[in-house]
């Protein structure tokens, strides 16, 4: 058994480190495309502040648990970092650190005065009681307590986190503040200031990533065929979107399976069954494995699961006309590159789910100036700066000759690259 997770861990971290190394990879391209010198990519190859915090919790049988969590700032340059928090027993070091450049490059896509940042705790929030998970958010902050703040870092929900933990997060902080201080973080509950369009902002910014993609291929997403890999937090919400808007959702997967139906899934019924982890397959008999999903006929793929899902080994089989990247890293460069080649249009995770941090953003100038807006401007608002960003990065592509995700990038770096000159760090 020591053998089989020493295995274990050798791999998550061989995969974290393939994530870092092919980030770096496209933010060189990107920059090496832009014209900076080499300066300005060793500045941003890593992130400039990188924390790792030991977390005591007292567990339900009377022990004492100790968790190791990550806090990574990646470039402030622009102004404060921001990024979520993930409880996952996966999460490593180098993982944090390349979504913390992620976030830098989804704030530069969509324009808005952030870093990035980006939070872990190695933790399985699936075996911990609601008591046991409160210690270990509370305890988390007062370990970051000093580097965060809503001018410095504002931390918001990813992976295995929600509202509830946001909600116990800013309560920790306003303590140690001594304020009561909403801006310091993002994906509260309404009634602590979040902000309304929050929960559902990163599946929204991936369904109108893919309408405008399904434009310019020329297909209706009314009565389209469509793939959605993972039925968690973005997945389930981007089917219900499409299933709303007429599109036939002809698959779906989670950790544990998928389902198909060349028909089209009743989505609404999936959806009323499935348990709050977004398993739902375990129920069917009849289910598919994921690699065969991705391969399924269809004319739009969304990968909304786990990363390095399609690559040179399995790129050439997918039929999809449009692969919208709604997880971290789905993709791998060969998969971009074998994809591009083949005429496919390829949305990449830096563009697609940047919905999440631009409503966060809006969380953020709602908490500051202490008015809050309707539901319908927050939509109408996303809109505006999804569709503005997804034009910009696909002219870019076309006018370049390259393909969407090194275009995506150099959007990204853009603006971090030009505050640091400015600022005289490079």
């Amino acid at each position: 058994m020591v053998a089989d997770n020493a295995a274990d861990s050798t791999k998550e971290n061989s995969e974290s480190m393939d994530v870092l190394a092919s980030t770096r990879t496209v933010v060189k391209n990107a920059l090496e495309k832009l014209g900076y010198p080499d300066e300005v990519f060793e500045l941003m190859k890593e992130p400039m502040r990188m924390m790792t915090v030991r977390i005591p919790v007292r567990m339900d049988d009377g022990s004492i648990k100790i968790f190791t969590g990550y806090r990574a700032q990646h470039n402030d340059s622009v102004g404060p970092t921001k990024g979520g928090v993930r409880f996952h027993p996966n999460v490593t070091e180098k993982e944090v650190k390349a979504l913390s450049i992620w976030m830098s490059l989804k704030a530069g896509i969509v324009d808005l005065p952030y870093g990035g940042g980006k939070g872990g705790i190695v933790c399985d929030p699936r075996e911990m009681s609601f008591r046991e998970l409160e210690g270990l958010s509370r305890g988390y902050v007062r370990a970051i307590s000093q580097i965060v703040g809503p001018n410095k870092d504002i931390p918001a929900p990813d992976v295995f986190t929600n509202s509830q933990i946001m909600a116990w997060m800013m309560d920790e902080y306003s303590r140690i503040d001594e304020f009561n201080n909403p801006g310091f973080i993002t994906g509260k509950p309404i009634v602590l200031g979040g902000s309304h369009g929050r929960e559902s902002a990163t599946a929204k910014g991936v369904t109108i990533c893919i309408n405008e993609a399904a434009k310019k291929k020329g297909i209706d997403v009314k009565g389209a065929r469509v793939v959605v890999q993972g039925f968690g937090n973005a997945g389930s919400f981007l089917a219900k979107f499409l299933y709303d808007a007429g599109a036939k959702i002809v698959a779906i997967s989670d950790a544990y399976g998928a389902l198909s139906d060349p028909d089209g899934l009743d989505i609404d019924y999936l959806l009323d069954r499935r348990d709050s982890f977004g398993t739902v397959t375990k129920l069917f008999e009849n289910t598919i494995s994921n690699k065969q999903l991705l391969e399924l006929d269809c004319d739009i793929l969304v990968p909304a699961a786990v990363q390095n899902q399609i690559t040179e080994e399995n790129a050439h089989n997918i039929k999809a006309s449009i692969v919208v990247e709604a997880a971290n890293g789905p993709t791998t460069l060969e998969g971009t590159r074998i994809l591009s080649e083949r005429g496919k249009l390829l949305v990449p995770d830096v563009l697609a789910s940047s919905g999440g941090v631009t409503v966060s953003y809006f969380e953020w100038v709602q908490n500051n100036q202490g008015y809050y807006w309707s539901a319908e401007e927050i939509d109408k608002k996303l809109h505006e700066i999804m569709i503005k960003s997804f034009n910009n990065i696909y002219n870019t592509a076309e006018t370049r000759r390259v393909d969407m995700r090194l275009a995506a990038y150099m959007a990204g770096v853009r603006k971090m690259a030009e505050a640091a000159r400015f600022r005289g760090w490079v």
